[in-house]
């Protein structure tokens, strides 16, 4: 190896080395200080007193650096004093009257909460890095048969990338060639890969399992579901709650107040209680260091940010504090129907054929016609006779598509149509099966009658199926008290079949997307806090209006980026996960908030008193912030 190469090979080492130990700088300057607190005490015990102040000088210097660095930087920006800028006159208060040992231990431990402070932001980006490790940075684009290797950032809409097995899909796009096995769990969280073929969606970030497969971009790498996933996690990161806002507008005030009373603290005991100098300075620098409120201060960010981590652990990805604190209040919660409560595609629910018929050719056939078709309703026929027919599809001598109404077709010399009730006669739709399809329709089906030769011989009764999830998750969410309502612009009666299907309290049919936001704005006057759950476009207005806006994971756009939180994988279940991790959240901020609160509380009245000493004054005050982050870390547990 060249002597070029070994130093830039080196110099790659050093810049490796620096960024794995990054995260633990602040732990490490910590542990360093404490060991110079132990040096200055030694040399101070054995008489060393030029060695002992400059242990403890450096302890300060290197504890106190990053805290001391970031409060005179807020300082300076905000034009307002910050409580690590009382940590600062604490330390170098103490130090002034001679208490070495203790103004160290102050930047210690103050140091020590610091670290602690930066690993839970650490543990809460956690999920950022590690899906950024998932998103490839090249892609293999094909042009004219020629194949080169490119920044994804480079693709467009259209361009044609050849994934090999065992790559990473390196944007969003449809098959145009090949088939093969998709890993899927970095987007769904389903953890069996998924089989596909042409025409078939696949997104940034997933794994191709098995065979070689071309696909054509449909999105800008910017505009991919997985960066969409980054951007919502980074977000949630960046966005304060209500009680952080109010900690942060509280301590600016509470800064000044203190620093008032400890100037006063410096005179007034002197003259009216007949306290010593000395007496009234050390006092005055025990209350410098009780009243400084870093554990209130360290009362919501951690525990916020712990539970925001947590709940993107699990497939909820919150868009910031406020959104997961107001889910811990909430009273009722709304539900669109289609893509929501149910699975958003019609499934066929029954088969009747007319006796003397074989039910199973009737279907083959019925399915080799409709496999012209891309209606939603032809597709689930096809669908179901593939799952449960076990016989090649044949193709018809001919094809009429009548929109609107049906298909017609000629098929093995037989002719037949497809379609509604009028399509082959209502007459005969409404006498068939002795009035079966009446009673299948007020279940909520849609029927589809099948002619042959002139005669009525066949009807497929398909509806969007309630989710298997669904029950469960409405179920769990009475369990907490809070109300269910569907929201939905189907007919009176499929919607009163779904909500029953589904256990919901109250629906409101045929409710168009202006009706939505209106029955949300009755509902908010009704209970103090509603959360819309939806995954179209046409939810988007009510998810807006919603006190907490819930979208479906493979909802729109729209959908996702109006939303408050997004369920990953579509589990309903997770809301009522969502609501307990918010409810945990919000009784450990209100356990730090007291807590923190008493013991600033019950040490300035022991200093007043002159009960406490400089070193039980630092370790109370700090040792009440470690605990508080402590409880806070407790939320990043399932």
């Amino acid at each position: 190896m060249s002597s070029e190469a070994k130093v830039l090979s080196k110099g790659m080492q050093d810049v490796s080395f620096f960024k794995k130990i990054k995260p633990y700088v602040e732990l490490i300057a910590a542990g360093l200080s404490g060991v110079l607190i132990l040096a200055g005490w030694l040399f101070d015990k054995y008489d060393y007193g030029a060695e002992s102040i400059i242990s403890y000088l450096l302890a300060f210097v290197i504890g106190g650096f990053a805290k001391a660095k970031e409060g005179i930087e807020a300082t300076y920006e905000n034009k307002e004093l910050n409580v690590e800028m009382l940590m600062i006159f604490a330390a170098v208060g103490s130090a002034i009257i001679g208490y070495w040992t203790e103004g160290a231990i102050l930047i210690f431990i103050f140091a020590v909460s610091g670290a602690l402070e930066t690993y839970t932001m650490n543990k809460s980006h956690k999920e950022i890095s590690s899906l950024m490790e998932l998103q490839p940075q090249e892609a293999l684009r094909v042009t004219n048969g020629y194949e080169k290797r490119v920044a994804v950032s480079e693709l467009i809409v259209g361009d044609h990338i050849l994934i090999k097995p065992g790559e990473r899909v390196p944007s969003d796009g449809l098959i145009i060639k090949g088939h093969t096995n998709i890993d899927e769990a970095a987007i769904t969280g389903e953890s069996m890969p998924v089989s596909k073929s042409e025409k078939a969606e696949v997104f940034a970030g997933t794994v191709n399992m098995t065979g070689a497969i071309t696909v054509q971009v449909t999105k800008e790498s910017s505009d991919t579901l997985f960066q969409k996933i980054i951007l919502l996690v980074q977000s949630a990161q960046s966005e304060k709650s209500p009680s952080q806002l109010f900690i942060e507008r509280f301590e600016g005030t509470y800064v000044k107040v203190v620093l008032l009373v400890v100037i006063s603290m410096f005179f007034l005991p002197y003259f009216l209680l007949g306290w010593s100098w000395h007496e009234s300075f050390y006092r005055a620098m025990i209350l410098l260091v009780v009243a400084s409120p870093c554990a209130l201060v360290a009362s919501i960010m951690p525990a916020t940010l712990s539970a925001i981590s947590n709940g993107a652990k699990h497939g909820i990805l919150v868009k910031g504090g406020v959104h997961l604190e107001n889910l811990g209040h909430l009273e009722a919660i709304a539900f669109d129907k289609t893509g929501t409560l149910t699975k958003g595609k019609p499934e066929v629910t029954e088969v009747f054929v007319k006796e003397g018929l074989n039910k199973q050719e009737v279907l083959l056939k019925a399915a080799s016609i409709e496999n012209h078709s891309n209606h939603p309703l032809a597709q689930a026929i096809v669908k179901y006779a593939k799952q449960t027919l076990e016989k090649e599809l044949i193709q018809p001598d001919n094809l009429e598509d009548i929109p609107g109404w049906g298909v017609k077709a000629s098929i093995n010399g037989g002719q037949w149509k497809i379609g509604k009730a009028s399509f082959v006669g209502l007459e005969k739709s409404e006498q068939f099966a002795e009035g079966k399809a009446k009673k299948l329709a007020s279940l909520g089906n849609t029927i589809v009658y099948i002619e042959i030769d002139g005669n009525l011989s066949a009807m497929i009764a398909m509806k969007d199926v309630v989710r298997e999830e669904t029950k469960h998750a409405i179920e769990d969410l009475k369990k907490q008290k809070i109300k269910t309502i569907m929201l939905t612009g189907d007919s009176e009666k499929t919607a009163r079949t779904i909500a029953a299907e589904s256990h919901v309290d109250e629906f409101y049919a045929e409710c168009l997307p202006e009706e939505k936001v209106n029955q949300l704005k009755q509902l908010k006057e009704k209970y103090k806090t509603v959360a819309m759950v939806g995954d179209g476009i046409n939810d988007a207005p009510a998810l807006a209006i919603a006190n907490v806006g819930i979208a479906m994971g493979e909802g729109t756009d729209v959908a996702l980026e109006t939303a408050d939180i997004v369920l990953m994988k579509n589990d309903l279940p997770k809301i009522a996960e969502a609501v307990r991790l918010s409810q945990r959240m919000n009784k450990i901020i209100k356990q730090n908030v007291v807590f923190s609160i008493s013991v600033i509380m019950l040490l300035i009245c022991s200093n007043f008193f002159q009960i406490l000493d400089l070193p039980f004054g630092v370790i109370g005050h700090e040792g009440s912030t470690i605990l508080v982050i402590l409880n806070s870390l407790r939320l990043l547990k399932s």
